[in-house]
């Protein structure tokens, strides 16, 4: 079976984006889903060598309910600092932060929530991989923002990879 289906997760998650993306359950529907869900993760397992670790596959569902969460919120935010708040007073800034996350898969991930959460903007990886650096539409306090992402999304990636 681990043959067939060298990456479940992939396979699984595959089969769940083809039924939002085709919006209907019909038989053709599943037969093509099981498809492309034995068909492509077959055709790019060389690329991952290392299958990554997932030690709480529950822990990356509750993340992503998380991530949903904080993505509608930060949007009513957005939309109330660009019609409401006088230019003057929007406090934009670059900030380090600094990574405690060894997983690339992990470091990928929080790089990806960064940028998915509407204000904030992944911009840059350092060299040695210890620190990303995001843009902030408004923080008038950046350490505030750099805690927040580090124990909001951060450590919860540390205990779901690591």
């Amino acid at each position: 079976m681990r043959r067939l289906f060298p990456h479940p997760y992939l396979s699984l998650t595959l089969v769940i984006l083809w039924f939002l993306l085709v919006n209907q359950w019909k038989l053709g529907s599943l037969v093509m889903a099981i498809i492309l869900a034995t068909i492509i993760p077959l055709l790019t397992t060389t690329w991952w060598p290392n299958r990554p670790r997932v030690k709480r596959p529950f822990g990356l569902a509750a993340y992503s309910i998380l991530v949903l969460w904080d993505v509608i919120v930060a949007n009513f935010q957005v939309a109330r600092i660009v019609l409401f708040m006088p230019r003057d007073r929007i406090r934009s800034a670059w900030i380090t932060v600094p990574l405690d996350l060894q997983s690339p898969e992990a470091i990928s991930l929080l790089a990806g929530t960064i940028t998915m959460t509407p204000g904030t903007l992944t911009s840059d990886m350092s060299a040695c991989g210890r620190a990303l650096l995001v843009h902030a539409l408004h923080a008038p306090d950046p350490d505030s923002v750099r805690n927040d992402i580090k124990t909001r999304y951060e450590a919860r990636l540390k205990r779901i990879f690591e």
